[in-house]
């Protein structure tokens, strides 16, 4: 009887140690790896792109960017936006996106007191980066990591140009702005000026208003009565421009003035197909969009720190009445 027992826990013994070795050794032949630990798993980032128009052209083809790199990079993006530019809807949105603690902010850029204080002080005390796009806000004023978009000195220069190629060298040129003054206005002008100086016989005139409709047709009735003999107009701020031209059209034959702009709002495009407008600068919106979302990714893996905190620059081009025919 003990000698049937004892061959019995041979037999279980053997048995098991079989199933043992085999296990083993398909364990040391596999792909399996230890997992990770917790700190080490890939993490998928989220970000938002906030700005002050939504369902325009301009902004929806920084959204296509911005999704489009989004995508490559497998992080997540929302999109925010307004209709009617509604600054107090636009900083709320900006201030949610601090109080959710994404990972990474692109934003339109907004050269107000109220912006900064979200910037340098809310977000950064939640430690999430800022990004302008398209709009910049000076690094010191904003704590932003850099900026995307078009040059805008160099865009004034541009369309500066263009007028003195079109119009010659002699005449009144109106510089017409926001009195807001924000930082992309001001280098716009900025490089316009540049240009103009270099003209003797060239008078430019500066003149503002607010954004809203009923001023913009106001101070434009004005100007025309104070500078009759008034050759061209550079409209700096291009929500300015369709007000701009609904007066000129009403006293005058708009084609008998030299009239730009920028490309950053939904009335230009059809304004420069019916001829009312010479030309415009024409931006890249979609490479800002994927710009952004590229850098803010190559930032938050620690790939590029610090970030350039000049900017980095897409491309501009000069877009003519005459191309749109």
């Amino acid at each position: 009887m003990r000698k049937i027992m004892h061959m019995t826990f041979i037999l279980i013994f053997g048995v098991l140690g079989y199933f043992t070795f085999t296990s083993a050794r398909q364990f040391v032949q596999s792909d399996w790896q230890e997992p990770m630990p917790i700190n080490e798993v890939t993490q998928q980032y989220r970000l938002v792109l906030i700005t002050q128009d939504i369902d325009t052209p301009f902004w929806n083809e920084v959204a296509v960017g911005a999704h489009a790199q989004a995508n490559l990079d497998d992080v997540i993006i929302e999109v925010l936006g307004n209709y009617g530019r509604n600054e107090e809807v636009f900083l709320r949105n900006l201030e949610l996106a601090i109080y959710a603690k994404v990972d990474g902010i692109i934003v339109q850029g907004l050269d107000t007191d109220e912006f900064k204080e979200l910037t340098k002080i809310k977000a950064a005390f939640y430690g999430i980066p800022i990004i302008t796009i398209a709009h910049d806000v000076a690094m010191e004023e904003s704590l932003r990591r850099t900026y995307v978009g078009s040059p805008q000195y160099e865009a004034g220069q541009l369309i500066a140009q263009q007028l003195v190629s079109d119009m010659g060298e002699q005449g009144e040129v109106i510089l017409f702005a926001n009195e807001k003054n924000h930082s992309f206005q001001q280098e716009r002008g900025a490089g316009i000026e540049s240009v103009l100086a270099q003209y003797a016989n060239i008078t430019v005139i500066k003149a503002e208003t607010t954004d809203v409709r009923e001023d913009i047709l106001a101070t434009t009735q004005q100007l025309l009565n104070d500078y009759p003999q008034i050759k061209g107009f550079i409209s700096i701020d291009a929500n300015l421009t369709a007000g701009l031209i609904q007066e000129i059209s009403r006293r005058r034959q708009v084609d008998s003035l030299y009239i730009y702009s920028f490309d950053d709002h939904a009335d230009i495009q059809p304004l420069l197909s019916q001829k009312r407008i010479n030309a415009v600068i024409a931006q890249d919106p979609v490479a800002m969009g994927r710009t952004s979302v590229q850098v803010m990714i190559e930032w938050l893996k620690g790939e590029t720190v610090p970030l350039d905190s000049e900017g980095y620059f897409t491309d501009i081009s000069i877009l003519k009445a005459v191309d749109e025919s």
